[in-house]
């Protein structure tokens, strides 16, 4: 079991040798050493990986905050000691972690032969170095979360020290126990929330939003477990998408302090889509569950995990995350309990295809003995074409669109759809097949791409490559993609006859600049309307799948009919979700096989009808529990 405080340090004074001037202090899961002496720890005597072995943790080291240099007098050092030809084009300073980000077009120039650039300027400043390559659209989302981090650098090494108290807290006596209660998505699509409760620890997996309901929008925060907030250990992040962290913020609001951890894109995506949550809501007059002050609180708290890196949440919970294939940074999440007593691993929303943007989801974990696994076309019936034959159905739409002369309306998630969908016609467009024209990306779509930018490696190797080549071969940043700055430019778009493309937000119809669009074209035949991602019930966008001819709408403060005339498709293949056949594949693929398997994320059908195939397939006990149940694990 977990070593406490104490202990950790009594352990690395075995093996430090006492000439050696140091301190041993915690940040969240990780051991960090704090030292002016880096090179003895780092060097020949491999005291670093010594400690590590016995301990079992991640060491990381770092100057003591008293012996870095002012940021002003630090940037003069690096601009002294980085060559020009680095092409420096920005600097991010973290107090934190004592830790600089250096931005540049050619980063082996900046590292130097051997890292011996970056060693200077760590022995001559304090601050240790990463470089990176500048990306190829600035994401003014990465920009302003790096300078708050660096604002709020003090406080968040205290929470950190907090955190990792918490973490090497003495534990409990007593038989070891685990179970997950249902809190949302459960028989249903939307305000996933799982709880984890051990004899010991309290984490909750994604705090998400019922996009499609008003009335009853929330998980089920007020349950008793999960009651009183401020006593839970950890939060874990799978993704982004509101039905999964919209409703991170409320906890704040209602007194958790402790941390989140999510990989560094889910934490980007996630302060564009809550803030972006907050303004849609209050251009419709609906009153928000949280402000802004609540989301600033949430990014304070976070604390970052890359894939495949393991990191102690609770005093008996060990975390990996792992590629799901659904959108950047989506996770499968596994908990070790209890020294590897029991393994879960919690899906996520996943995908088990390579795609134009991401690798499959990851099948190989070290031990899974419970799979809860998401079931959104988990139906006998539930199969979608190809990524290959989706690209084909969107290229024939926009053939047939455009050789009319009409306008293609695409109403898009601003994450992962609308890169997908840039892919794709950005190679009908380069292959000459069509005649290229305005690609007009509306809401988010611009920022969420340059978030993507900001992320190479956690996109395919072939995109990860073009994005940082400087030829012209990155998809993202060519001609025909045009961001829609104002009202007054999307007006001017509305109103020009000639034939475009507009790719906008939201992508089930329900708000957003799409409405724009729709409603002054949906009435045309020659135009078409492009469904690509799912469309959950109670939406406009579900409604008109369903064939409805005319919808109402408010227009300048009045209800009006909007009749259909446009063609209408929907492209299945393009989903961010496994289809029946990937989920069963990727069962398959699990080795061990789990024992249990806890099916969420569908409606009670689609539950039901995976949970009876995999426990006839793989005679494993399946649940397709109802919100508020609890199964017991261990």
């Amino acid at each position: 079991m977990q070593m406490t405080y104490k202990e950790l340090k009594d352990e690395i004074a075995k093996i430090v040798p006492k000439a050696i001037d140091y301190s041993v202090d915690l940040e969240a899961g990780n051991i960090a050493i704090i030292t002016t002496e880096m090179d003895k720890f780092g060097g020949r005597d491999g005291l670093i990986g010594k400690i590590a072995k016995r301990i079992k943790r991640k060491i990381v080291l770092r100057s003591p905050v008293d012996a870095i240099m002012d940021i002003d007098d630090a940037k003069e050092i690096i601009e002294k000691l980085i060559p020009e030809e680095s092409e420096i084009t920005e600097m991010y300073f973290d107090g934190c972690y004592r830790e600089v980000i250096i931005q540049c077009k050619n980063p082996g120039t900046a590292v130097g032969r051997r890292g011996e650039n970056t060693r200077k300027v760590r022995d001559e400043t304090g601050w240790s170095v990463k470089v990176e390559r500048t990306p190829p659209l600035f994401s003014k989302t990465v920009h302003d979360i790096r300078g708050y981090r660096q604002e709020k650098a003090e406080e968040r090494r205290k929470l950190l020290k907090d955190f990792g108290l918490n973490i090497h807290r003495p534990t409990r006596p007593g038989a070891t126990w685990a179970r997950v209660t249902a809190l949302g998505s459960y028989r249903e699509v939307g305000r996933a929330c799982h709880f984890v409760t051990t004899n010991e620890s309290r984490v909750m997996i994604d705090v998400g939003v019922n996009i499609a309901s008003d009335t009853d929008p929330m998980p089920y925060f007020t349950a008793p477990e999960a009651l009183p907030l401020e006593k839970l250990d950890a939060v874990v992040l799978t993704h982004s998408h509101l039905d999964h962290a919209g409703m991170l913020p409320v906890l704040f609001k209602y007194g958790y302090r402790g941390p989140v951890y999510c990989t560094p894109p889910t934490r980007d995506l996630m302060l564009l889509l809550q803030t972006d949550y907050l303004k849609v809501g209050g251009a419709e007059g609906k009153r928000s569950p949280y402000d802004m002050e609540d989301i600033r609180m949430c990014m304070k708290h976070v604390v970052d995990v890359d894939w495949g890196e393991t990191t102690d949440i609770a005093p008996d919970v060990k975390l990996t995350f792992s590629n799901a294939g659904h959108i950047l940074g989506s996770s499968a999440v596994h908990l070790n309990i209890a020294d590897g007593k029991h393994n879960i691993v919690f899906s996520g929303d996943q995908k088990y295809e390579k795609s134009w943007l991401f690798d499959a989801a990851n099948t190989r974990f070290p031990r899974v003995e419970t799979l809860v696994i998401e079931s959104t076309y988990g139906a006998s019936g539930d199969y979608q074409p190809s990524r290959q034959e989706a690209n084909q159905e969107l290229q024939d739409i926009v053939s047939r669109t455009l050789q009319r002369g009409g306008k293609i309306i695409c109403p898009v998630f601003a994450v992962g759809r609308s890169q997908e969908v840039m892919i794709a016609i950005d190679e009908l467009f380069r292959s000459g097949t069509v005649k290229p024209v305005p690609v007009w990306l509306d809401g988010m779509i611009q920022e969420a791409t340059a978030i993507h930018a900001s992320h190479p490696k956690y996109l395919t190797n072939a995109l990860s490559k073009s994005l940082l080549k400087d030829d012209g071969e990155n998809p993202f940043t060519s001609e025909w993609f045009r961001p829609v700055k104002g009202r007054e430019l999307r007006e001017s778009i509305v109103m020009d006859p000639s034939p475009c493309i507009v790719l906008a937000t939201s992508g089930m119809l329900n708000g957003g600049p799409v409405m724009e669009y729709f409603k002054n074209w949906a009435h045309e035949e020659r135009n078409s309307l492009c469904f690509v991602g799912y469309q959950a019930e109670g939406t406009l966008g579900r409604r008109l799948q369903k064939g409805f001819g005319e919808v109402p709408m408010m227009i300048n403060g009045k209800t009006e009919i909007v009749k259909i005339g446009c063609e209408m498709v929907t492209i299945d293949g393009f989903s961010g979700h496994s289809d029946r056949r990937q989920l069963l594949d990727f069962v398959d693929q699990l080795n061990p096989k789990p024992r249990n398997i806890i099916c969420h994320h569908g409606d009670y059908q689609k539950c039901n009808e995976l949970g009876h195939t995999l426990r006839e397939r793989y005679r494993c006990r399946t649940y397709a529990p109802k919100n508020l149940e609890t199964v017991r694990l261990l």
